[in-house]
C-alpha cells in the first residue's frame, strides 16, 4: 500500500538476484539443504525444537546450513552456495529476527584470504548493478565500499581502537579484570577468547563504519575454523563489519576430524555447564570429515543486514515482508 516500502522489497529481490548471478558466473552450484535437522550445527545459537510424530524423534530448525554444505564439499561439489532461511531462538531487535536469510558458500582449494578478496568483488558487483555507485548513504553517513577494504587483527583492534593496553590482555585473569572494569558482565566460566571478543563487541564494533575485515579470531570461539599455522591460539577466520555491525563471517575450514572432535567435545562441555548456545557433537559430520575434505574456505553473509544497508533501513523489520512481532494487545 506504500510505494516507498514496496521499493525496498523490489531492491531486495534485485540484490538477491545479483548475488545469485555472481556465484553462478563463477561456477558455484546452488543447492538446498535440510531445514529440519536431528542436530542443529554450524553456529553458536539456541535452536527451535520440534517433534516428528511418525519417526517419534525430536528435530531442530536449522541455525545454519554449514555442516550440510561441507558434506557436499566432501562429496565432490567443490563450489557450492545456498541462499537460505535460518532460525535462531533469540531476542528480537533492530538487528535480529528469529527467522532470517543468509547467503552461505564454500570454495575448495581456497583460504580465508581468498574469501576476503571474493567478498570485495561480490559487494562491488552487487552495488554497481543495483545502485550504480560504491558510496552508500546510510542513516545520515556515507559508507564507501571502494576496495581494498581495511583488514585488522582482532586483538590489535581492541588495543588500538578500544584504547586497551597490551598488558591488560596478557592473561585470562588480566583480561577478565579489564572486561569487568569496562562494565561487561561475566560468569567467571569464560575462556580467554570469549572475553576478548566481548571486549571487541563493546569497544570496537560500534566504531567500524566503512567495510573492515577483522581477522584472527580466538580458537575457543571458533569451533569450526582452522587453526593458524603460526599461532594456534587463533584461527584463520574473519568477520566483516560495516556501519557498526557484523555482515559476514568467513574462515578456512577445519578439515582435521580429530581436531574437530576435540572442538565439539569442548562445546558439549559448555552445554553441560548450561550454555544453551553451545554446539552439539555431530558424529555424522565427523564421519564425513574422515572420508576427507579438501582444503576449503567458507563464508556466511547476512542478506537482511545487507539489504538494510543498501536501502537505508534502520531496522531489520523494515526489510522482511512479515517480521515476527509481539501480538497486539486487545
Amino acid at each position: 500500500m506504500n510505494d516507498q516500502v514496496k521499493e525496498v522489497f523490489v531492491l531486495r529481490s534485485r540484490i538477491i538476484q545479483a548475488i545469485r548471478d555472481f556465484f553462478i558466473a563463477r561456477n558455484f552450484l546452488e543447492v538446498e539443504t535440510p531445514m529440519m535437522q536431528p542436530i542443529p550445527g554450524g553456529a553458536t545459537a539456541r535452536p527451535f525444537k520440534t517433534h516428528h510424530n511418525a519417526l517419534d524423534m525430536d528435530l531442530f530448525l536449522r541455525v545454519a546450513p554449514e555442516l550440510y554444505l561441507k558434506r557436499l564439499v566432501v562429496g565432490g561439489i567443490e563450489r557450492v552456495f545456498e541462499i537460505n532461511r535460518n532460525f535462531r531462538n533469540e531476542g528480537i531487535s533492530i538487528k535480529h529476527n528469529p527467522e532470517f536469510t543468509m547467503l552461505e558458500f564454500y570454495m575448495s582449494y581456497a583460504t580465508f584470504e581468498d574469501l576476503m578478496d571474493l567478498t570485495e568483488a561480490l559487494f562491488t558487483e552487487v552495488l554497481t548493478k543495483v545502485l550504480g555507485t560504491l558510496v552508500v548513504r546510510y542513516q545520515g553517513r556515507d559508507i564507501d565500499f571502494t576496495p581494498p577494504w581495511r583488514r585488522i587483527v582482532l586483538k590489535q583492534a581492541v588495543c588500538e581502537m578500544g584504547d586497551m593496553p597490551e598488558s591488560a590482555l596478557e592473561s585470562r585473569e588480566s583480561i577478565m579484570a579489564s572486561a569487568r572494569r569496562s562494565g561487561i558482565a561475566l560468569t567467571g566460566e569464560e575462556e580467554y577468547g570469549e572475553v576478548l571478543t566481548k571486549l571487541f563487541d563493546q569497544l570496537v564494533e560500534p566504531l567500524l563504519e566503512n567495510p573492515t575485515f577483522v581477522c584472527a579470531y580466538p580458537t575457543d570461539v571458533s569451533p569450526l575454523s582452522r587453526r593458524n599455522d603460526d599461532d594456534p591460539m587463533v584461527t584463520d577466520r574473519f568477520e566483516l563489519f560495516i556501519a557498526g555491525r557484523e555482515l559476514a563471517n568467513g574462515f578456512t575450514e577445519l578439515n582435521d576430524p580429530e581436531d574437530q572432535r576435540r572442538r565439539f567435545e569442548a562445546q558439549v562441555a559448555k552445554r553441560e555447564r548450561g550454555d544453551q548456545e553451545a554446539q552439539f557433537m555431530d558424529r555424522d559430520y565427523l564421519r564425513a570429515l574422515e572420508y576427507g575434505m579438501p582444503p576449503t574456505a567458507g563464508e556466511g553473509i547476512g542478506i537482511d543486514r545487507l539489504v538494510m544497508l543498501l536501502t537505508d533501513s534502520a531496522s531489520i523489520r523494515d526489510v522482511i515482508l512479515f517480521p515476527h512481532m509481539r501480538p497486539e494487545q486487545r
